[in-house]
C-alpha cells in the first residue's frame, strides 16, 4: 500500500501537468480497488451484443471490517505522511494557482472528486477543513472566474467536508462562506446547474447538526495533530471504535459539544445574506 501511495504522491508533487494527471489516475485506481473488489459474487452485465459480462461488485459497509486492504488504507490515513486528502489539497492548491487560464480545469475537477472519496473513506480527514487555508481554497473555487464544472464539484466537496462536522461549518461561516454561496446564487451569470447545486447546499446547510465525536486515540493525536476530530460515521461501528456512536468521554450521543447551531440560528444567517434576493427563488 505504501509503495502505491508513494508512486502516486511523487506524481502529484510534480510540476508537470501530465504527471499530475497520472498521479490522480493512480489515486483513483487505488480508491476504486478498495471500493469495488468485494467478496460478493460479481454482477452480470448484458452488453449491446447480448453477451453477459461480469462486473466487479461494490463493497457494502459491512464488508469493510474484514477487508485487509481497507484496514491498511485506513490505518495509513491516520498519519500525515500518507494522508491522501492532505496530498490532494496540496496538488489542488498548485493547480488553482498555476491554472488561471483554464488549462488545468479538468485536473481540478478530478482532484475535487477524489477529495470527496478520500473524505468519505476516512471521515477523520474532514478535520483538515477546520483550517482556514483549506476552507478558503474551496471558497476560492466558487468564484465566478471558475467554470461551472469546477463550481459544481466544489459545492459537492463542500457538502462532504461539512457533513457531521459542525466545527468545519463554523469555519465556513467565519470566512463568509454563506456570502460566497448566496452571491454566486444571486449572480445572473451563474448557470442553472450550479444554481441547482447551490440550492441543494443551502438545504443541506439548514439541516440539524450532529455533534462531532470529540477526539481520536491519544496515540493518533501525537502522530497526526491535524487529524484529531472524527465525524460520527458508520465506519466507527465497522471498526468497533469504543465510545463511538453511543458515548465518548462521558457525553451521550447527540449532546451539544459547544460547536453546533440550531436550524433557526442558521436560517437567520441565510436570510441575512439572501436579503434583496427574494429568498432562494431569484
Amino acid at each position: 500500500m505504501e509503495s502505491l501511495l508513494s508512486l502516486a504522491f511523487d506524481n502529484l508533487s510534480s510540476f508537470d501537468g501530465g504527471k499530475i494527471k497520472k498521479g490522480l489516475k493512480q489515486v483513483e485506481g487505488l480508491l476504486a480497488q478498495i471500493c469495488l473488489s468485494g467478496p460478493s459474487s460479481p454482477r452480470k452485465h448484458t452488453t449491446d451484443h447480448g453477451r453477459d459480462r461480469e462486473q466487479p461488485s461494490r463493497k457494502v459497509l459491512a464488508d469493510l471490517s474484514g477487508d485487509p486492504a481497507f484496514r491498511e488504507f485506513f490505518k495509513l490515513q491516520e498519519g500525515f505522511e500518507w494522508n491522501v486528502a492532505q496530498r490532494l489539497l496540496t496538488t489542488l492548491d498548485w493547480l488553482v494557482v498555476r491554472g488561471g487560464d483554464g488549462q488545468y480545469d479538468l485536473l481540478i475537477v478530478n482532484a475535487l472528486d477524489l477529495i470527496q472519496g478520500a473524505l468519505l473513506l476516512h471521515p477523520a480527514s474532514k478535520a483538515l477543513f477546520s483550517r482556514s487555508v483549506h476552507m478558503n481554497l474551496l471558497l476560492d473555487l466558487l468564484e465566478p472566474i471558475n467554470c461551472p464544472a469546477i463550481q459544481s464539484a466544489t459545492i459537492i466537496t463542500l457538502v462532504v467536508a461539512l457533513l457531521d462536522m459542525p466545527q468545519n461549518t463554523r469555519v465556513f461561516e467565519q470566512l463568509d462562506g454563506l456570502l460566497t454561496v448566496t452571491s454566486l446564487f444571486k449572480s445572473r451569470e451563474t448557470g442553472r446547474e450550479v444554481k441547482f447545486r447551490l440550492t441543494e447546499f443551502l438545504y443541506f446547510y439548514l439541516t440539524p447538526e450532529t455533534p462531532s465525536i470529540p477526539r481520536a486515540d491519544a496515540r493518533l493525536s501525537a502522530a497526526a495533530p491535524g487529524l484529531l476530530q472524527r465525524s460520527p460515521s458508520k465506519l466507527a461501528k465497522v471498526f468497533g471504535a469504543s465510545g463511538g456512536a453511543g458515548e465518548r468521554d462521558g457525553r451521550q450521543e447527540g449532546e451539544d459539544d459547544g460547536t453546533t447551531l440550531s436550524v433557526e440560528e442558521k436560517k437567520l444567517f441565510v436570510d441575512r445574506y439572501s436579503a434583496g434576493c427574494g429568498g432562494m427563488s431569484c
